[in-house]
């Protein structure tokens, strides 16, 4: 398979945080959705956008609550936008393109981790429906406003994860042997696979696509579901905190501040290095190369965290297209 999988030397670092990356790049006049971006990684790819001179429109499901964390940053509105309701994400479309801004910049970053398995009402993996399915709906209803922008990028926000599943075919929803850990994987592949396709699908209109692996940071809502103690379990197993809970940062080993996390989502976004460069997977603020060695991946005490670089099934153009089909099913279902 040949493929577009190859560091471009971008002259970056694992290191480099958000403002860093935009030294020097204006946005001014450029119209972004930021999926999420209230939150974690969200919040910190908002504010970098904004204080670059974008104005940011942030979807989050409850936008009262989001509103306080918001509070100061310039140019940013707030929409509500619920990823498992596709009524929710219609009208959130609906209004935006009401608006008659152009998109320059759209970043699918909102997204849930190992949850217990749980459904909408159509039946649907949450995993699956809210990382993948949820934002390839808003995709698609923001397509006029993309194209209006002559000249747009579609960032999925992917993970390290994509590793650890493929498409499961006959089984995307896990009506058998659900597993939490591979429900996250499967939906993350499909992000970098849904990129893939995008990418070849309206290159040609201007409008690029990109999956990014931001690396591993302690203190995101991923895991906001689980009991306290849980979750400072999971950060400890995974080296992401010390024993006093301060966290662990090391950005060669992916651990890594908010402000790093977000540096490759705006390099995606926004680097003229990828201007005739699109559906590539990214991490470390550069295009991952390709890892086709199929060891397990492991989490726990006295583990280093597992190669992130993209996989051969997460990149796989006949996957992308099946995916982008199955996907459109799934919607008229």
């Amino acid at each position: 398979m040949t493929h577009k999988q190859h560091p471009i030397g971008s002259g970056f670092t694992a290191a480099s945080t958000a403002d860093e990356v935009l030294k020097g790049i204006d946005l001014a006049g450029k119209n972004v959705v930021v999926t999420g971006g209230h939150v974690g990684l969200g919040l910190e790819t908002t504010r970098a956008l904004s204080k670059a001179g974008a104005s940011v429109t942030v979807g989050s499901r409850d936008p009262d609550r989001a509103a306080p964390a918001l509070a100061g940053i310039e140019r940013v509105e707030i929409a509500q936008l619920d990823l498992l309701d596709p009524a929710s994400i219609d009208a959130f479309a609906v209004r935006y393109l009401d608006s008659g801004r152009p998109l320059h910049i759209l970043v699918n970053g909102a997204g849930i981790m190992g949850i217990p398995l749980t459904r909408d009402a159509r039946g649907y993996e949450s995993h699956f429906a809210t990382n993948h399915l949820g934002h390839f709906q808003l995709t698609l209803g923001l397509l006029p406003a993309l194209r209006a922008a002559h000249g747009a990028r579609v960032v999925n926000v992917s993970s390290g994860a994509q590793r650890l599943s493929g498409i499961r075919w006959d089984d995307p929803h896990f009506t058998t042997g659900y597993d939490p850990i591979l429900a996250y994987g499967q939906s993350k592949a499909a992000n970098v696979l849904f990129a893939v396709e995008l990418d070849r699908r309206w290159a040609e209109e201007g409008i690029r696509g990109y999956a990014v692996h931001p690396g591993i940071i302690a203190g995101t809502n991923l895991g906001a579901w689980m009991p306290e103690d849980q979750a400072r379990a999971m950060n400890l197993a995974m080296g992401l905190i010390d024993e006093s809970g301060r966290p662990i940062i090391d950005p060669d080993n992916e651990k890594k501040t908010p402000q790093q996390g977000a540096g490759t989502t705006v390099f995606a976004a926004t680097s003229p290095l990828l201007a005739e460069i699109g559906g590539v997977y990214l991490k470390d603020n550069d295009i991952s190369p390709l890892n086709d060695d199929p060891s397990p991946v492991t989490f726990g005490a006295g583990h280093d965290i597992p190669s992130s670089d993209v996989v051969p099934h997460a990149i796989d153009p006949k996957s992308a297209q099946r995916l982008w089909e199955l996907s459109l099913q799934l919607l008229k279902a």
